[in-house]
């Protein structure tokens, strides 16, 4: 068991920055700014923007020859693979033969902020980057190399299956994080890690290894990121290319489950934004469901309110706007992904700084190592999570705005968004709220 000061660490660590009530900028300016971004690029698009201009996945500028081959030589990849598997074992090590205690192991930190903090920017300026790291990906490939099987051989996806156990994996990592009782604990750790391993391997063994691409909620996770990176790869050559990352947003695949999971993936942030809140804390610790089970309600609330608030959306748009497209509920869902990658920037942010280099120092050895001089002041990370929180939402109103005006007649495509308009508006609402008050 962890002890109390133990866990205060782990919860710390878990959850991200701390109190945001000192943060030097003022709300009013912060609300207007948001407010002033959303409305001015929303009349903007609406008047200058009457075609759809995104041409998704098959746009961009080839990379030089010697950079294709490069990246896609080999010897990169096995570089890649190697790594996967050596930080794997180093984490396994650590978690089965190292001390209970976050002050004196590096996994808990290796896996919350090295792995699941650092794959954000990770993803972000080199793309998928976990598919070529994914050691389920690689031990599978090499089992089937042993057994001289095809590693993507296997029976077909089912189509209604999509993304639907990617958004159950991010459920039950996001929760192991923030609504577990020891989250940096090494036999928690240790169980959601053997039973995810078998059960991601045991699919792939089923389907082949295309159940990865949407199954594997790490990699999913990372794919969706990359969608806003600058690099991407061409479907018909495969070529790795720099392109805006609007196109390779608008090129977001379509299927089931993708608008859950964004749900769950902005769900999750704005609960850790109000999960040290005085009176979520008050609530935790006197509420009969044990403070387990009221962080569990309190998790699953909230990432079930941000669906029903984008499904409500979704729906009155496809009312307005007549007919266009099927479900509406999945063809915007790419809209949500910049808002939660500004979520994640403004959240994760200081963690990522403060944490990383502690746990780096813990894993050569230093016990309980003092935290690091700020890098940035306050009042400059207070800025940049605001920007963030405002980007995303700009940047979430142009990608429904084009998939807009494709889908529906061009005097019903900018009233269909008026809906869209209120939902980033309320998530902008909520967004700094959390991270000015919380």
């Amino acid at each position: 068991m962890i002890h109390d000061l133990e866990v205060d660490h782990a919860l710390e660590l878990a959850h991200g920055i701390g109190s945001r009530q000192d943060l030097p900028i003022s709300a009013f300016y912060a609300y207007a700014g948001a407010f002033t971004a959303l409305f001015v690029s929303f009349l903007a698009l609406g008047l200058l923007w009457t075609t759809p201009r995104f041409s998704g996945v098959t746009a961009g500028r080839p990379l030089p020859a010697v950079l294709q081959r490069a990246a896609d030589g080999a010897p990169l990849r096995r570089v890649l693979q190697a790594f996967g598997l050596a930080a794997t074992g180093f984490v396994a090590v650590h978690l089965l033969l190292g001390p209970d205690d976050p002050d004196r192991n590096p996994a808990p930190g290796t896996v919350y902020v090295l792995f699941w903090v650092g794959l954000v920017p990770a993803s972000l300026l080199c793309g998928p980057v976990w598919r070529l790291v994914n050691p389920l990906r690689t031990l599978h490939a090499y089992t089937c190399r042993a057994l001289d099987r095809d590693p993507r051989s296997g029976h077909p996806l089912p189509k209604a299956l999509g993304y639907w156990p990617a958004a159950v994996g991010l459920f039950v990592f996001t929760w192991l994080e923030l609504a577990s009782r020891e989250p940096a604990s090494l036999a928690a750790l240790i169980t959601f890690f053997f039973l995810y391993s078998v059960a991601q391997l045991a699919g792939a063994a089923v389907y082949g290894a295309h159940w990865f691409d949407r199954s594997d909620a790490f990699e999913v996770y990372s794919a969706l990121l990359g969608h806003l990176s600058p690099l991407g790869r061409r479907p018909n050559d495969h070529l790795l290319v720099l392109r805006s990352p609007f196109n390779s947003l608008d090129g977001v695949p379509v299927a089931p489950g993708l608008a859950a999971t964004l749900c769950v993936m902005l769900g999750s942030t704005a609960y850790d934004g109000f999960s040290k809140a005085p009176w979520w804390i008050t609530t935790l610790q006197t509420s009969p469901l044990g403070r387990t089970g009221a962080a569990t309600l309190g998790l699953t609330a909230t990432c079930v309110i941000v669906a029903l608030l984008y499904t409500s959306c979704a729906a009155a748009t496809r009312l307005i706007s007549g007919p266009g497209h099927e479900r509406p509920t999945n063809a915007f869902a790419h809209s949500l992904l910049p808002i939660a990658t500004g979520y994640l920037f403004a959240h994760y942010f200081s963690l990522f700084i403060i944490e990383s280099p502690r746990t780096v120092t813990i894993a050569w050895g230093t016990d309980n190592p003092p935290p690091p001089a700020d890098l940035l002041s306050t009042g400059a990370v207070a800025s940049l999570q605001v920007t963030a929180i405002v980007l995303g939402h700009v940047f979430g109103v142009i990608a429904a705005h084009d998939r807009s005006v494709r889908l529906f007649p061009p005097s019903r495509a900018v009233a269909g968004q008026l809906p869209l308009l209120v939902l980033m508006i309320c998530y902008t609402v909520g967004g700094l709220t959390l991270l000015l008050e919380a």
